[in-house]
């Protein structure tokens, strides 16, 4: 029988090895202490910025769990009263996420006593803009197909709750500027944030492009000029000596730098890497060597996006808090926009400009209601006009690229819109888009903002062309 101790001991020898190489792997691309980082900084994300609650299971059971049955080796606690959230995969990698003043949940940082957090506000009295009331069904705009557009929005709040189906958290339909319809979805409270993933990507936009306007900045410069020869971060110094010395700010927001990356969300995945284990982005993301000419090819990275939030935070030189608190000053205060919060990196506390505003329902309205204006609100310029043109220029000449714009979706474009084959889809719709389901179209020619927000896991389930062409449908043109 010594045979057969010989091949037990041989298959134990070989199951220690598979274990060692597969414990080897996880670390490698450190796959638990990312899963551990996107629980805590998702979860208190949800806790403190969206105002959901304290119940740690829920929350994991509603907005992480589902992504992946590995997620539930992961257990989450929130200490309500210092406004952090750890969590732990198989009880061994910890990370802990920190609520932090006008910077969001943020990973790896101390906890903050003067950090505050939202509680989804009471519904503002008189009617949206300057309230949160809907008009009366009775006032639509003479035209509107009532009954199909009731349908529509019935329709988009099937399945709602239920991570495994659409998931819908919020809808809104605006038209020459009256909000028309607005509601929560299952368990979503009015005035609760939603998490808008790279929606962020065209605000962020705006916002620099406020503040290069307010700096004189041209788009067309290298991105390398806007720093200083001497105390630049070293990502800037790296490019100054290659190629990349010749990307420009337009690159950035067109998606054109040549970067060598990919946009990729697997468990290994460049974006996972960046959101859940970097703890500076955008140094991160400008640290890639070159796979193109600047300017040459669009490639859809989210990356791209943080070095263009790193080029904003520059334009404020050392005053960090005028630069945390901006997004506020200069957009959301001006529009009445109360629910919103923009959240950074850990350092040096950079906007996660591709992923990370959070506002309520009602609030995307009122930012898609600005863009389609071109920064006018009410008669009053919030940001200079000329965004839009911006926003709707085509990154490259042919092919995929030439449906996006600056940080923005061209749904429509008849070469490359993501819509284009869906002949409801006004051509000039212009969209942000997120992971997930998010979308807020703005449409010029039916001075219509139409927006959506769930956490819909499966893309299968929710179709936003045919979403945005159901609710056109049911709206006169402008």
């Amino acid at each position: 029988m010594k045979w057969v101790k010989r091949i037990l001991i041989a298959l134990l020898g070989l199951l220690v090895l598979l274990i060692a190489a597969i414990f080897g792997v996880l670390m490698w691309f450190q796959i638990p202490q990312n899963a551990a980082g996107m629980a805590a900084k998702s979860i208190c994300s949800a806790s403190f910025v969206a105002g959901r609650g304290t119940d740690a299971d829920a929350l994991m059971a509603a907005d992480v769990t589902p992504a992946s049955p590995a997620l539930k080796l992961i257990s989450t606690t929130i200490d309500a009263s210092e406004k952090t959230v750890t969590s732990r995969f198989l009880g061994i990698w910890s990370r802990q996420a920190s609520l932090l003043p006008n910077r969001g949940c943020v990973l790896n940082e101390a906890p903050s006593s003067d950090a505050k957090a939202y509680t989804p506000v009471a519904m503002k009295p008189g009617q949206w803009p300057n309230g949160d009331e809907a008009l009366p069904e009775a006032q639509w705009p003479a035209g509107t197909d009532k009954a199909k557009l009731n349908s529509v929005l019935t329709q988009a709040f099937v399945g709602s709750g239920d991570p495994q189906a659409s998931n819908a958290r919020g809808v809104a339909v605006v038209q020459d500027g009256k909000l028309l319809a607005a509601k929560e979805g299952t368990d979503i409270q009015p005035g609760t944030a939603l998490h808008g993933w790279s929606m962020t990507k065209t605000v962020a936009g705006m916002l620099f492009y406020t503040k290069a306007k307010e700096a004189g900045i041209d788009i067309n410069a290298p991105v390398v000029s806007i720093y200083p020869t001497t105390g630049a971060p070293q990502w800037v110094n790296d490019w100054r000596t290659d190629d990349r010395a010749k990307i420009t700010i337009a690159d950035l927001l067109y998606m054109r730098p040549g970067l060598d990356m990919t946009e990729s969300y697997d468990p290994t995945g460049q974006v996972v890497k960046m959101l859940y284990g970097e703890s500076n982005m955008a140094q991160w993301a400008a640290e890639h060597q070159l796979d193109a000419t600047p300017g040459t090819q669009w490639e859809y990275l989210s990356a791209t996006s943080n070095i263009l939030a790193a080029v904003s935070q520059q334009l404020f030189g050392n005053d960090l808090n005028a630069y945390w608190t901006y997004p506020k000053t200069a957009l959301f205060d001006q529009i009445g926009v109360d629910s919103a919060t923009l959240e950074t990196d850990t350092t040096p506390g950079t906007w996660v400009g591709s992923s990370y505003l959070w506002a309520d329902i009602r609030d995307w309205a009122r930012m898609g209601e600005l863009m389609l204006n071109d920064g006018n609100w009410q008669g009053k310029q919030v940001f200079p006009a000329g965004w839009v043109e911006l926003a709707t220029k085509s990154a490259v000449p042919t092919g995929e690229g030439h449906g996006y714009g600056a940080q923005t979706w061209l749904l429509g474009d008849p070469v490359g819109g993501e819509c284009k084959a869906y002949p409801g889809v006004p051509k000039d719709t212009m969209a942000m888009e997120g992971h997930w389901g998010q979308v807020v179209a703005m449409i010029p020619s039916h001075k219509a903002v139409i927006a959506r927000l769930g956490w819909t896991f499966n893309k299968d389930q929710f179709d936003e062309c045919q979403f945005i062409s159901d609710v056109v449908s049911a709206l006169p043109k402008s």
